[in-house]
């Protein structure tokens, strides 16, 4: 392993342990997690690892293969910028949250391609959190590590994300996908076998980026509250007559309910199938999430709408956007005999604009975050 030498010639010693997070894609539920509601993402095979040993001075050092010359030792977590952010502000919610957590000499290596919307910061702040949940002693239950990984990123980071990420980085299963409610966070894992029924899930990464901490994200959030408040209800999960809410509202806050309610609807349609054994119908539902986020949530790009249109031209059953939206990924169902054309004709639609081409990844539920030694 790479990082064992990295961690030997940042800190001239061996790690305690080394620990892997996740990234996720997720299948269906898109900015529905903050809204109180309902998700089914999965852990994909690409992540983060983190070469850990602890500290007696309570003094946190950080290196990362992938920013060299970005070394950084921080004793007071507030001036650890960038990157670094991330991993210091685990270990701040962990403090904050009142376990008895030290320094660390911290060593990151990844995988997961950034902005691609595949969740490398919540695989980095998990990667993290179940290290030092282990080498700390804590006992943690996986759904507080992912609540301390969601923190750090909310209250520390200030990015307004919801709990979906970290939770599939922590509570991933091999060959299941996670059925997460995103108000109580009960969860439980369903099978999703696609091979076993002729399918690929293709990950379209546009290789365009936009940094969600921007405002984009927030103003988003915002809308899907105030909605809420003017409904009077919790959150938008608990819209029950759609109709009615519409017609009491107008504009951004309209359009953002609209598909919060319906995208709920959509992914317990979606499990339905997933029990009835349907998997190759669940394609349309796809495509239907991803005309409401372009259309009601408005987080889709040119990249990601050609990205999706050329993929069902292509014989993909269905295809969205994944992910926060404003670049990313988008995700296409396809029949393994379809799949060389699928790629074309995207490649194709890509090259007739004049964009650089988009790379294609192939995910299958993966294992969630644990430590590999």
């Amino acid at each position: 392993m790479r990082i064992l030498e990295a961690f030997r010639v940042a800190y001239g010693d061996e790690p305690t342990g080394v620990w892997h997070a996740p990234g996720r894609v997720n299948l269906i539920g898109e900015h529905t997690d903050y809204n109180d509601g309902l998700v089914l993402p999965f852990a994909v095979p690409w992540g983060v690892t983190a070469a850990v040993s602890p500290r007696a001075d309570g003094v946190v050092r950080l290196a990362s293969l992938q920013a060299p010359g970005e070394e950084q030792t921080v004793e007071d977590l507030d001036r650890a910028h960038g990157w670094a952010r991330y991993p210091a502000g685990v270990v701040w919610a962990l403090r904050e949250a009142g376990h008895r957590v030290g320094g660390a000499d911290i060593m990151i290596d990844g995988d997961v391609p950034r902005g691609a919307g595949l969740s490398s910061s919540a695989a980095l702040e998990v990667a993290v959190a179940v290290a030092l949940d282990d080498l700390y002693g804590l006992a943690l239950p996986r759904i507080e590590l992912a609540k301390i990984a969601q923190r750090a990123e909310n209250a520390f980071v200030g990015m307004p994300c919801g709990i979906m990420d970290q939770a599939a980085s922590a509570l991933g299963e091999e060959g299941r996908a996670l059925f997460l409610d995103c108000r109580t966070l009960g969860s439980r894992t369903v099978p999703l076998d696609l091979a076993a029924n002729g399918l690929r899930l293709l990950i379209i990464n546009t290789g365009v980026y936009h940094e969600l901490a921007d405002g984009q994200y927030a103003r988003r959030r915002q809308d899907c509250e105030n909605a809420a408040k003017r409904l009077g209800v919790p959150a938008l999960r608990d819209v029950t007559d759609l109709a009615g809410a519409l017609a009491r509202l107008s504009g951004d806050e309209r359009r953002r309910t609209q598909h919060v309610v319906t995208e709920n609807h959509r992914v317990e349609a979606l499990i339905g199938l997933l029990r009835a054994g349907a998997v190759r119908e669940i394609g349309a539902l796809l495509n239907a999430s991803h005309l409401s986020l372009r259309d009601q949530f408005e987080v889709s790009c040119p990249e990601l709408d050609t990205a999706v249109e050329a993929a069902v031209r292509g014989g993909a059953r269905g295809a969205r956007m994944t992910g926060g939206g404003f670049g990313g990924s988008a995700i296409a169902l396809v029949p393994e005999e379809r799949l060389a054309a699928v790629r074309d004709e995207v490649l194709r639609s890509y090259q007739a604009r004049g964009w650089a081409a988009p790379t294609f990844l192939e995910a299958v539920p993966a294992p969630g975050a644990r430590r590999l030694r």
